[in-house]
C-alpha cells in the first residue's frame, strides 16, 4: 500500500512530480494533503517519518513501514519495485541521458525556481525574465531538444513514451506557461503536450477546486486565459 503526502496542488511543484509518478504509471495510491505553511501540514508529515518537505511516501508491506522522502528517491524506489512499468526509457543510452537531466532538474535551475514559483491559477501577460532566467531557459531548450533526438518510438514526450523525466519536468512546463517565458519551438510543443495531458488536467482542476490562494504566490501583473 502506497500513501503520499502532498501540499497545495496549485503551488507545490514537488508534489506534482511525486503524484505524476503514480498517476501516469497506473500505480494505486492513497493521498494525504494539507495546506503548506500550516500546523496541519507538519502534523500530516509526522505520519510520514517526521520530515518537513513534500512529497513524502509511506509504504506498508507485510513486514515493514518504509518512509521515502525526496522525489528522486521516490522515483528510484518505484522503478525498483515496478520494473514492469518501464519508468525510464528502455534504450540504455536514452536512459542514461534521462537520469542525467532529471538530476539536473532536481539540483539546478535555481533562478527559474526562485523567479517563477509554480502557480496553476494564472497566466501572466507581461512578465519580464532576467538574463539569469533566460540562461536557465536556454539550457532547458537544449536539454529538451537533445532528449527529443533519443525518442524511440516516436511520441510527444521527452523520450517518445512517457518516462520519469516527464514527471520531473512537468512543473517547468507549467512555469513556462504561467509566466509566458520565451522558449523555442520544440519546448513550446512540449509545454502544450504537458498541459493538454488529461492526467495533468485532473491535477490542476482538483487544485483549482480547492479555491485557496497561497499568500505570496500571485503577482500584480495582467493575466490571460490558461493556454489549454
Amino acid at each position: 500500500m502506497y500513501n503520499l503526502a502532498i501540499g497545495d496542488r496549485t503551488y507545490s511543484s514537488w508534489s506534482l512530480r511525486g503524484w505524476l509518478m503514480f498517476a501516469k504509471f497506473d500505480i494505486p495510491l492513497n493521498v494525504d494533503t494539507a495546506r503548506m505553511n500550516t500546523p496541519e501540514f507538519l502534523e500530516m508529515l509526522r505520519a510520514y517519518g517526521g520530515g518537513r518537505l513534500v512529497p513524502a511516501l509511506r509504504i506498508k508491506d507485510a513486514h515493514n513501514t518504509i518512509f521515502v522522502s525526496d522525489t528522486l528517491a521516490i522515483a528510484e524506489t518505484l522503478h525498483e519495485r515496478h520494473p514492469e512499468k518501464s519508468m525510464w526509457p528502455k534504450d540504455p543510452v536514452a536512459c542514461g541521458y534521462a537520469r542525467a537531466i532529471v538530476a539536473q532538474m532536481h539540483a539546478g535551475f535555481t533562478t527559474l525556481r526562485n523567479d517563477c514559483a509554480m502557480n496553476l491559477r494564472h497566466r501572466y501577460k507581461s512578465f519580464s525574465p532576467s538574463d539569469a532566467l533566460r540562461a536557465d531557459l536556454a539550457r532547458i531548450d537544449e536539454i529538451w531538444q537533445a532528449a527529443n533526438a533519443y525518442a524511440n518510438p516516436d511520441g510527444p514526450w521527452l523520450f517518445g513514451e512517457y518516462s520519469l523525466a516527464d514527471a520531473f519536468y512537468a512543473p517547468v512546463a507549467t512555469r513556462i506557461a504561467t509566466y509566458g517565458l520565451p522558449v523555442g519551438n520544440v519546448a513550446a510543443a512540449y509545454v502544450n503536450t504537458t498541459l493538454s495531458d488529461p492526467v495533468f488536467k485532473e491535477w490542476r482542476a482538483t487544485g483549482l477546486a480547492e479555491n485557496y490562494v497561497q499568500p505570496g504566490y500571485d503577482l500584480g501583473l495582467p493575466t490571460a486565459d490558461w493556454p489549454v
